[in-house]
């Protein structure tokens, strides 16, 4: 049997003093399902209403990962979207993300993140997204943090297609629409299974955080 000596106890409870929380604690999961066979073969049905190009400026695509001993922002500083309305109403949402475009708050880590132990940029250089439907109203607990919306479509990440539904908050105005949301994703469902040092393990969830802005035209 392992003995700790009292040299060792000051570091063992350091270490557990260290220990992050669950990224997704208070947070909604999105719900994470095998999308069709036909959503990684061909477009999505085109739908009613008129597409916006979201704002980089006023947008953003960031994400927070952790580890036991630390939480990390992730940045995704490339991208492009579209948000499409109807009259008064965001009939899709869709965008791509260049993944080389990732930058975490360590230069060694952006690194690492960009490598084949997490989401393998060179093999897998984007990251999209496409609706397949846009409902007003959410769940209950989402409702309660302020989500306006249920948006389900498909996400393909580091190679693998999922369907998704998460809530989303979403305002049409007369100079433009917004839509954001905030949502938790597991890591494991895309493939991106790196465990982290065993004195160190990696979570597996992630807490994703979207806002587009789409400014409208005339």
């Amino acid at each position: 049997m392992r003995t700790i000596t009292l040299a060792a106890v000051p570091v063992l409870l350091l270490t557990i003093a260290a220990c992050v929380e669950d990224v997704g604690k208070d947070k909604v999961a999105a719900t994470v399902e095998d999308a069709p066979a036909e959503a990684t073969k061909t477009e999505a049905a085109p739908v009613a209403g008129t597409p916006l190009v979201v704002d980089p400026a006023k947008s953003s695509i960031r994400a927070v990962g952790a580890k036991v001993t630390a939480e990390h922002p992730i940045d995704f500083k490339t991208f492009k979207g579209t948000v499409t309305v109807d009259g008064e109403t965001v009939t899709a949402v869709e965008f791509a993300v260049e993944m080389a475009s990732l930058e975490a708050d360590h230069p060694k880590l952006t690194g690492h993140l960009k490598n084949e132990d997490f989401f393998h940029v060179e093999k897998f250089p984007k990251a999209t997204f496409a609706s397949t439907a846009v409902k007003a109203g959410a769940e209950a607990d989402a409702t309660a943090k302020g989500f306006t919306h249920t948006v389900s479509g498909d996400l393909t990440l580091h190679g693998q297609t999922k369907r998704i539904t998460f809530p989303a908050t979403i305002e049409v105005g007369s100079a433009e629409v917004s839509a954001k949301t905030e949502f938790v994703l597991n890591r494991q469902d895309f493939g991106v299974t790196y465990p982290g040092r065993p004195d160190d393990l990696v979570q597996d969830n992630v807490r994703m955080t979207i806002a587009f802005v789409a400014p409208r035209q005339g």
